[in-house]
């Protein structure tokens, strides 16, 4: 249940980020989900994209910095308190979640989250025991 997600370090200046797009966009890679974060100096552009190896070889040949990291994609209900249930069982048996972004598929029905996990075995394990449901890669790059 593990998704590949790709980590790209891009300096903080301004045509930075389209470069990557550029790349994707020349290799006809769709971006599914994205998070960025930034200092002042540096960003880190997260991914989830239709065809990873070829997102890592492009942008690698390209110059970037990239990393692969395993996430975990949950489906959680589009409702007050749905974030919070899940995050509650997480912290019940003791699993941090590093960081999350999400994105809402159908309003009103589920949304996505992606989460890195400190644990993410054990994390897969309490979901799949809860019957928590998760989106195999390759079905998340169809959503």
């Amino acid at each position: 249940m593990k998704c590949d997600q790709l980590s790209i370090f891009l300096e903080n200046r301004a045509g930075r980020l389209a470069e990557v797009t550029r790349l994707l966009t020349e290799n006809k890679v769709n971006i599914r989900a994205l998070s960025l974060a930034d200092t002042s100096d540096f960003g880190i552009l997260r991914l989830i994209v239709s065809d990873f190896e070829t997102a890592q070889k492009v942008l690698k040949d390209a110059g970037f910095t990239v990393g692969k990291t395993s996430v975990v994609a949950v489906v959680v209900d589009d409702k007050p308190g749905g974030l919070h249930n899940l995050l509650e069982m997480l912290r019940g048996s003791g699993i941090n979640v590093e960081y999350m972004y999400a994105f809402v598929h159908q309003s009103g029905s589920n949304a996505v989250i992606i989460f890195r996990f400190d644990r993410t075995d054990q994390a897969i394990e309490l979901l799949n025991e809860k019957q928590i449901k998760m989106i195999p890669s390759e079905e998340l790059c169809k959503l």
